[in-house]
């Protein structure tokens, strides 16, 4: 077989204008594929958040989970909240497990001083269901979803805030993940 005429190497000018036309074209198609409300079906436009059952003997945490749901859910699936009785989907749960107080690290001190800890992990651990609540489909669902958090000693909000800003992150990104 032989080669074609004045064959040659793509080089230069030519092989950027090749290059740029490919991109080009490939960015123009890209356009045509875009995510309605987030990651969620396109006719979920609005959402319940009720607060989650709590078998913690902490009561901030359902506010505080709540709060942080009502914060985070709204912006990053792109929907709005409604009541119960007016919304696409509705999210419920339920806090299963606190746990504080767990050593991670340790200082000692000199003159022969007790170890004392310095910094402590906490755990949230909670199950969450997102359901449609037109056609009843479960859009996310996650049982034993754990979320932790570290602070300093006397510090159990600053871990706690870490664990619920992880918890519902979790939560944005499981749910967009099922479509």
């Amino acid at each position: 077989m032989k080669p074609f005429p004045n064959s040659t190497p793509m080089c230069g000018a030519r092989s950027r204008s090749v290059i740029a036309g490919i991109v080009l074209a490939l960015s123009s198609t890209a356009c045509i594929y875009s995510f309605h409300g987030g990651g969620l079906p396109p006719d979920v436009r609005s959402m319940a958040i009720l607060p989650f059952d709590n078998q913690t003997p902490n009561p901030e945490l359902q506010t505080e989970l709540l709060d942080e749901m009502r914060k985070t859910l709204e912006s990053r699936l792109g929907v709005h909240e409604a009541s119960e009785d007016h919304a696409d989907a509705v999210v419920r749960g339920t806090i299963i497990r606190y746990d504080i107080d767990i050593p991670i690290g340790y200082s000692a001190t000199s003159n022969n001083q007790p170890v004392t800890g310095a910094r402590r992990k906490l755990e949230l651990v909670v199950d969450v269901d997102i359901v449609d609540q037109r056609t009843g489909k479960t859009l996310f669902t996650r049982k034993g979803m754990v979320a932790d958090g570290e602070y300093a000693e006397r510090a159990e909000s600053d871990g706690r805030g870490q664990a619920l800003k992880k918890l519902v992150s979790d939560m944005v990104e499981g749910a967009q993940s099922q479509w």
